[in-house]
């Protein structure tokens, strides 16, 4: 009886460990792909709706001439171009990198890429800095005020400012490795325990100088200035609604001849034109109006909507600007897992804007409308019906058996003057 020789049995015993060490290698490459196809496929909804709301935003403005007549519009759509380039030079290389764990394009693109995403993040936050201040400035001061510091120029200078200070914390730093500077090793060790050379793998670290400047202009300034300027609205707007109901209960209708008319004037528009009657009527049948209420309900609206707005911008990046200060001084001990849920939170805020800016606008959403049901002249008349001041809102007081109404033709993010009072009528709150 022949016996195997210890060759054989040596060969037997190599091909059983290989065999077995493939059905593992099997085993553990069919969670990893469905991990990887569910990352891809939520990433790629990430960015496809990024890019819709924002492209919708820009061809809203293009086809509007009534959206085009407003200051704060041209923030919005420079604002919604930022994002959209966010969506398309930033986000999809991201997605790569992150899916398939490796960078294919370089050390040179690695690095234009990362300069793009601190540019256009940064370009973002600002126009939403440059937003509230627009805001503040219409609603909080006086309508010649608004006009003298609101005039196309400055808006024009506001928008330059957007795009050129970015520049000097993104691709001038980064491009002359200024972020680098004392931290080389670390970045060395960082390429080789990603398992990758200069050009198979994508570091981006940042030195403390760095890391404090490029957070306080691209994040703390901006998010301090909006702060300050809509919690200066908030209050602004509270002032106004409490002005009407003062308006309301002292009200006095006079015994004989006409109601007495109040002119009112956008602080927005110089347009004679374009003036609003706050009139009183006489009558003893109409209702008291529950002011109590209504103001309550304007407040609570307002609150929710400036929290909205503040709430969703400091979620999205304060995570991100935080860790970026922290990191350099804990010696970049931050896993990356956590850097990579940061970034792509912030990048979410890009999508997120085009709803807080812009869907929350009444105008902004007659234009949608049109453009997404292909110009149907239903939503057309609607449209033109706002812009002819056919949209009336209406509530009474009586005092001592006098009933005053007040009929404001609101447009979008309009404040009334009357006799130099502004008078807030902001259709978006």
């Amino acid at each position: 009886m022949a016996t195997a020789s210890p060759r054989h049995l040596l060969d037997d015993l190599i091909n059983t460990g290989q065999q077995q060490q493939q059905q593992q290698e099997q085993q553990q490459e069919l969670p990893i792909s469905l991990e990887a196809i569910v990352l891809t496929i939520f990433l790629s909804i990430i960015i496809i709706m990024t890019v819709f709301g924002n492209l919708l935003v820009m061809v809203a403005l293009c086809k509007d001439r009534h959206l085009r007549r407003k200051k704060t519009n041209y923030f919005i759509v420079s604002l919604a171009f930022a994002d959209l380039l966010v969506a398309l030079l930033v986000m999809p290389f991201a997605a790569i990198e992150l899916t398939t764990g490796q960078w294919r394009y370089g050390e040179i693109f690695c690095l234009v890429r990362t300069s793009l995403d601190v540019l256009l993040t940064t370009a973002s936050i600002l126009h939403l800095c440059c937003i509230a201040l627009d805001r503040y400035y219409a609603i909080c001061c006086q309508p010649l005020v608004y006009r003298h510091k609101m005039t196309p120029v400055r808006v024009a200078v506001m928008l330059s400012g957007c795009w050129l200070i970015p520049t000097f914390i993104s691709f001038l730093p980064i491009m002359q490795s200024w972020n680098a500077i004392g931290i080389e090793d670390i970045i060395e060790e960082r390429r080789a325990l990603a398992g990758g050379s200069n050009d198979t793998s994508c570091v981006f670290l940042v030195n403390r100088p760095y890391a404090l400047i490029c957070s306080a202009v691209a994040f703390y300034v901006p998010l301090a200035l909006m702060v300050l300027a809509y919690q200066r609205i908030y209050v602004t707007a509270m002032t106004h609604v409490r002005q009407i109901e003062t308006l309301q209960r002292a009200g006095s209708a006079p015994v004989t001849g006409t109601a007495p008319l109040i002119t009112l004037r956008p602080s927005t528009s110089s347009d004679p034109s374009e003036t609003y009657c706050l009139r009183t009527t006489t009558g003893s049948s109409l209702e008291h109006a529950p002011t109590a209420n209504s103001r309550m309900r304007v407040e609570t609206k307002a609150a929710k909507t400036l929290a909205i707005i503040m709430g969703c911008f400091c979620l999205c990046w304060a995570p991100f600007f935080i860790t970026n200060v922290v990191d350099p001084f804990i010696h970049y001990s931050v896993p990356w897992q956590l850097w990579t849920a940061w970034l792509w939170l912030g990048y979410i805020n890009s999508g997120l804007n085009p709803f807080l800016y812009a869907f929350l606008n009444r105008a902004f959403r007659r234009a949608f409308l049109l453009i997404l049901c292909c110009g149907d002249e239903r939503y057309a008349r609607q449209g033109s019906c706002s812009y002819g001041h056919t949209h009336r809102v209406c509530s009474a007081a009586s005092v001592n058996g006098t009933s005053m109404g007040l009929r404001l033709s609101l447009l979008p993010n309009r404040s009334y003057s009357d006799n130099g009072q502004t008078i807030l009528a902001n259709e978006q709150y």
